[in-house]
């Protein structure tokens, strides 16, 4: 039918709906506010210290993060590809790697807590104590059961480099216990609990984690053990797309004294999870 066929009331009706309805998409967008993509890791979200971080951002700026949780190599690769404006990880090297290749404008150091070996209170394999490596050794030579991430993660990257400084060559052959879930920090600890296995896991997801069973931390206070993390900007020379200030905006807030005493609040049980150090890199 004609437009000009249809009656002047009607007409008048359907563009004031047409304006109705533009005017709500607009509130609503208008409503929603400034948001960043943030691609971080499974042990910062599971751990429980985003919950407690993001909303106090949120509030000092107006911005809504939107996090996307993966291993750290997982959140890098989505930031070379344009997918996030920021990335809050832990694997220095491969960070650093990030900047080289000029897909990030600039790493901060944010935060470290450390990583423990976990398994059975019996410890059948006898690692307990405080030299990753040999511990490591151990594991590999009783052919104890072993979870490994195996999904590139920093935590994954952190038990490799254990396997290598212990002398077992992980290209040649995986020792006999060994099984890779290919998932987050609280699957691979659920896996563990479930099978009576050794695993690596960040204190931080440790700490929050409940269904531990018969787990308990048997190797920690190794300086080897310790578990940094940084935030980077995504480079917009790379993905004109990125939200640069906003993101710019997170990654200055969370290395300020207001950032990094609300990190330093974040604990459970009286247990502080993270530790702010930007102001000592």
């Amino acid at each position: 039918m004609a437009l000009t066929s249809i009656p002047r009331r009607h007409l008048l009706r359907t563009i004031a709906g047409a304006a109705v309805l533009l005017a709500a998409a607009g509130a609503v967008q208008a409503q929603q506010g400034p948001f960043i993509v943030m691609a971080s890791t499974t042990s910062t979200e599971q751990s429980g210290l985003f919950s407690h971080l993001l909303p106090a951002f949120t509030k000092a700026s107006g911005i809504e993060v939107r996090v996307v949780a993966q291993g750290t190599g997982q959140a890098l690769d989505m930031a070379r590809r344009g997918d996030a404006d920021i990335v809050f990880v832990h694997d220095q090297p491969a960070e650093e790697k990030f900047v080289a290749e000029g897909f990030g404008l600039k790493r901060q150091a944010v935060m470290y807590n450390d990583f423990v070996l976990v398994g059975p209170q019996s410890d059948p394999a006898g690692v307990k104590g405080a030299d990753v490596a040999a511990a490591m050794g151990k594991l590999a030579a009783a052919g104890a059961p072993f979870i490994s991430r195996g999904d590139k993660s920093g935590t994954h990257a952190a038990e490799l480099r254990f396997w290598k400084v212990a002398g077992v060559d992980m290209a040649a052959r995986h020792p006999a216990g060994y099984k890779e879930c290919g998932c987050g920090m609280g699957p691979a600890l659920n896996i563990a609990a479930s099978s009576g296995a050794y695993v690596l896991a960040d204190r931080g997801t440790w700490l929050s984690f409940k269904n531990r069973a018969d787990l308990a931390v048997l190797v920690e206070g190794d300086k080897r053990l310790f578990n940094q993390y940084g935030v980077i900007v995504v480079n917009p020379a790379k993905h004109p797309h990125v939200k640069v200030k906003e993101a710019q905006r997170f990654a200055d807030w969370v290395v300020s004294p207001a950032g990094q005493s609300t990190i330093a609040a974040y604990k459970i049980n009286g247990e502080q999870l993270f530790f702010p150090n930007a102001s000592a890199q």
